[in-house]
C-alpha cells in the first residue's frame, strides 16, 4: 500500500496523471499521516460498518477507511481524479467510486442500495466552501446513519460545537443540534495539507439523533426562524426576526413574550426551546 501522505508520492502519482490542485473545489491534499487513521478509527468504522466518504481527493482516508469498515462509498465530483483512485485504490475490494456532486446524490437510495445490513456513518474531509451546505443535507435528508465524523475549517467547528445559548452560537449551530449531538475532536494545522490552506482545520463528530430533538409540525418554519434570529447578530431578537420576516414588530413581541422569550435578547443567548416555541406560535 502506497504512504499516500508523503509529498514525494502525492507529486509523484499527481504529475502522472497531469493533474492540478482547482482552487474552485477547495482541493487540498493531507500530507500528515498522523491524521488520517485517528480521523477513521474515531468516525466509527469497524467490522459490520458502511462508510460513505466525500471527497476522497486521491484517497488517503479512503484506505484507512477500506482497513476498518466491511463497505465504504466514495462520492468524488472530480472526474480527473476517478483513474487516480482507481490506482491508488486498486488493492481493495470494499471500495466503490462514484463520480457525482453529493449535493445532487439521493444518499437514502445509496444507503439502501449498497449497506444492507450495516450500520452506517458518513466520514470525510470537507471542503471549506460546501462545509455547510453539506452537514445540512446529510441532516435534512433523514439519512439512516449514526454519525459523521469530518474535517472542516476550526471556525467552522468551533461555531457548530459551540453551546447553543453561548456566544459563539449561531444559526448552524442550533440547525445542527436539532439533529446530533456535534463534539470537538481534535485540531488540524494548516501545515498538514498541501497547497497549504490559509487557516487551520478541526475534525468533529456529529453523533445524530434517531428522532430530531423536538416534535414539529412545520420543520421549515422552524429553521426560517432560526435564520431570521441571527441574520442581523447586533439586533435584537424582536428586531431581527420581524425585520427579516417583514413582520410587525407588535406581533413578533407578542409571539415572544407568549413563548417565554424577552423581545430584548439576542439570537445568541435562546436555547433550542425556546426556536421550537417560536417556531410553533409564529405564523409565516
Amino acid at each position: 500500500m502506497k504512504r499516500l501522505s508523503d509529498i514525494g508520492t502525492i507529486k509523484d502519482i499527481l504529475s502522472r496523471y497531469g493533474f492540478n490542485f482547482s482552487k474552485g473545489l477547495g482541493q487540498n491534499f493531507l500530507i500528515n499521516p498522523s491524521v488520517c487513521p485517528r480521523m477513521a478509527e474515531l468516525s466509527g468504522a469497524g467490522e459490520g460498518v458502511g462508510v460513505i466518504e466525500i471527497g476522497p481527493g486521491i484517497g488517503v482516508l479512503t484506505q484507512e477507511l477500506c482497513e476498518l469498515a466491511d463497505k465504504v462509498v466514495a462520492v468524488e465530483i472530480d472526474k480527473r481524479l476517478i483513474p487516480v483512485l482507481d490506482e491508488t485504490l486498486g488493492d481493495y475490494d470494499n471500495i466503490k467510486v462514484i463520480n457525482e456532486d453529493v449535493l445532487k446524490l439521493d444518499l437514502n437510495k445509496l444507503i439502501e442500495d449498497e449497506f444492507k445490513g450495516m450500520k452506517v456513518v458518513v466520514c470525510a474531509n470537507l471542503p471549506y466552501y460546501i462545509t455547510s451546505p453539506v452537514i445540512m443535507k446529510l441532516l435534512e435528508d433523514k439519512l439512516n446513519i449514526e454519525a459523521i465524523t469530518v474535517m472542516v475549517q476550526k471556525e467552522a467547528a468551533q461555531r457548530i460545537c459551540a453551546e447553543v445559548g453561548s456566544r459563539e452560537s449561531g444559526a448552524v449551530t442550533v440547525s445542527v443540534n436539532f439533529y446530533s449531538k456535534p463534539e470537538m475532536l481534535f485540531q488540524v494545522s494548516a501545515g498538514s495539507f498541501m497547497p497549504a490552506p490559509k487557516v487551520d482545520s478541526a475534525v468533529m463528530r456529529l453523533n445524530v439523533y434517531e428522532k430530531p430533538l423536538f416534535e414539529l409540525e412545520d420543520e421549515k418554519k422552524f429553521f426560517t426562524v432560526v435564520k431570521a434570529a441571527f441574520a442581523q447578530r447586533r439586533k435584537t431578537v424582536l428586531n431581527s426576526i420581524s425585520s427579516s420576516l417583514g413582520l410587525e414588530k407588535s406581533v413578533v413581541n407578542d409571539v415572544l413574550l407568549d413563548s417565554g422569550v424577552d423581545p430584548r435578547s439576542r439570537a445568541e443567548k435562546l436555547s433550542m426551546n425556546d426556536f421550537a416555541e417560536i417556531s410553533r406560535r409564529i405564523k409565516l
